[in-house]
Formats: C-alpha cells, structure tokens, sequence
C-alpha cells in the first residue's frame, strides 16, 4: 500500500472495520505518520445475460436501476428500499454461481420483488416487460394481482 502524502510503501493498519463498500482499513505511514483510509471489496466477475433471441449481453446494474426506478416513479416508496431490492437482485443472480443468466429469470425475479413493494409498480414494469398490446392484458394482471 502506497502512502498517498509521500509515496512511502511502508504502512500499519491502525483501525480495521466491516462498512458498505467493503471492508475500511485506517492506516498510518511508516515514514511520514499521515493517516489514510483504505477499503478492501471482493472483485465480482462480469455476469452476462442470455437475451430472448440468443444474444449475451453484460449485466449492467445501472440499467436494470434506470427500469426500476421508472416503474416506481412518484410511488411512495423509498429510494432507499428500492436501491436494497436491486442490491437483492444482482446478489441472487451472483449466488446462481454462473457466468450466465437467461433474461428471462431476471425478469421474474424483478417482478416478484416489485409485487412485493408496489402493486402499481409492478403493472408499470410488466406493462413493458410482458409487451401488453391492449387493455385486456392489463385487466388481467391486474385480476391476477
């Protein structure tokens, strides 16, 4: 670990913690005794998506975030709770322990995470992800709900 005030390859950890971005080392240079923070995170590996016609696509969570937070706009539920459930969501993908996944469960699993927050959310992101044509399919997702 290089100190960052002057270089010094030198450092002690001081202070040593668990924090949301990883594990939080405070440390002190050997040779200057300035003070730095450090934090450790596990490297994921890149997780890719089957698409429906056999494309692979990279999972990006930023965009799996933009259809969320489109189908909670002006819902009463919290940003925070809905940044936990995509939070939720990459973890179940990771934990399949597969470099792969098929689009299709990532859908379902984001629906039934949705169901259980919004009801109005949930129609908003099946309206798009089942492609509902006409009023019909609405009335009966909402029937099912």
């Amino acid at each position: 670990m290089e100190c960052p005030y002057c270089a010094h390859t030198k450092s002690r950890v001081t202070n040593k913690r668990n924090a949301p971005e990883g594990i939080r080392r405070r440390r002190e240079c050997l040779k200057c005794q300035k003070r730095f923070t450090t934090y450790e995170t596990i490297a994921k590996t890149d997780l890719f998506l089957i698409k429906k016609d056999g494309r692979r696509e990279k999972f990006e969570k930023d965009k799996l975030s933009q259809g969320i937070n489109k189908a909670f706009e002006k819902r009463p539920v919290s940003t925070d709770k809905i940044r936990k459930m995509i939070n939720e969501i990459e973890e179940q993908l990771r934990r399949k322990g597969k470099s792969e996944v098929k689009s299709a469960l990532l859908g379902e699993i984001v629906m039934r995470k949705i169901k259980k927050l919004d009801n109005i959310a949930y129609i908003r992101f099946a309206s798009v992800y089942r492609d509902f044509q006409d009023i019909k399919d609405f009335k009966k997702e909402i029937n099912e709900l």
